[in-house]
């Protein structure tokens, strides 16, 4: 007590539900929220992604059936990893007019138009039977320059097929400059680019690996990923460049691992910034609920309100659909 003062007491605005409604000052839109979804190519029926419970490859149709109740839950966005039926070095279904990202972004673009945002994902890593972002050298090096020319030839064709934005990951020096250029160059200025400027090399994406089927054949990728040990200045340095090059938006990957690298590039930059849920944030919440060691929806909402208040203006999460429909 402070003699001849009032006390404060923080918790006469925690008594409450609908006080704590009231004061919030982190709060979740589903307009904030952007689905992943994953499609391969010659498959009738979705299949279950045994390390992601609840997460499935979609066929065609089931991922056209899952973009409509996304687009009705209030989703902002969704972004499209696709899995071709034929992989090789070059990974040449990226920009194939007929491989499976153009047909299904095409079938969405036909479906939900512009009630939402349709978003690619552009790399190598999906495409390529070596797993790897980029094209690999006679010395088993991933070529930085020749893989720049294929990443400028995969945004042209995302872009043609009917996508909104474009989302680089294989985190090439050079990258989104040669993708803006390439945009540009084919007449698809209004086509956006969301970077992936700040991604670490993280023990977290295991389950995505197994549902984009990317494993890399050899190696790892931490030499063109960001070592989660290095400095931080590295990360702020990445999305300078990224932003000099022409970058709409910049996003961090892994989130709940990457919270301080999140505040600190929301305090970096004007534009939008976004954050990666990745697989095994997702894997770990539902494997521990489902053997009762904690409450899986508050685990849920709690890890999305953290991303939240580090400053992420964006979430990409795969529960994007349950929780839109639970704000709503």
């Amino acid at each position: 007590m402070n003699a001849g003062f009032p006390v404060s007491r923080p918790r006469r605005l925690r008594r409450t539900p609908a006080m704590r409604r009231l004061m919030a000052g982190v709060r979740l839109h589903p307009a904030q929220l952007v689905l992943p979804m994953f499609v391969k190519e010659g498959i009738s029926e979705p299949q279950p992604v045994v390390s992601m419970p609840g997460v499935v490859q979609h066929s065609r149709d089931s991922l056209r059936k899952a973009a409509h109740e996304a687009v009705e839950a209030g989703v902002g966005g969704l972004i499209l990893f696709g899995i071709p039926a034929e992989k090789d070095a070059r990974g040449s279904a990226g920009d194939d007019p007929g491989g499976i990202v153009q047909r299904a972004i095409a079938d969405l673009v036909a479906d939900v138009g512009d009630a939402t945002v349709l978003m690619t994902d552009l790399c190598l890593d999906e495409t390529a039977d070596h797993g790897h972002c980029g094209l690999i050298t006679e010395g088993g090096e991933v070529d930085n320059d020749a893989t720049l020319e294929r990443y400028a030839s995969i945004a042209v064709a995302q872009a043609a097929a009917g996508a909104h934005l474009v989302a680089p990951s294989g985190m090439m020096d050079g990258q989104v400059a040669a993708i803006r250029a390439a945009l540009d160059g084919a007449g698809f200025p209004e086509v956006g680019i969301l970077a992936y400027s700040a991604k670490y090399a993280s023990s977290f994406y295991g389950p995505f690996r197994d549902a984009a089927e990317c494993a890399p054949q050899f190696g790892d990728r931490k030499a063109y990923q960001q070592d989660p040990a290095g400095p931080l200045g590295e990360s702020l340095r990445e999305v300078r460049l990224d932003l000099a090059e022409g970058a709409d938006a910049v996003m961090v990957k892994p989130a709940m691992s990457s919270l301080d690298v999140i505040r600190q590039v929301r305090d970096l930059v004007e534009v939008p910034v976004a954050a990666y849920q990745v697989s095994g944030e997702y894997s770990m919440i539902e494997a521990a609920a489902a053997n009762g060691w904690l409450d899986r929806d508050r685990a849920v909402m709690e890890s999305l309100l953290s991303i939240r208040r580090a400053g992420a203006d964006l979430i990409l999460t795969y529960w994007a659909v349950e929780v839109a429909r639970h704000l709503r």
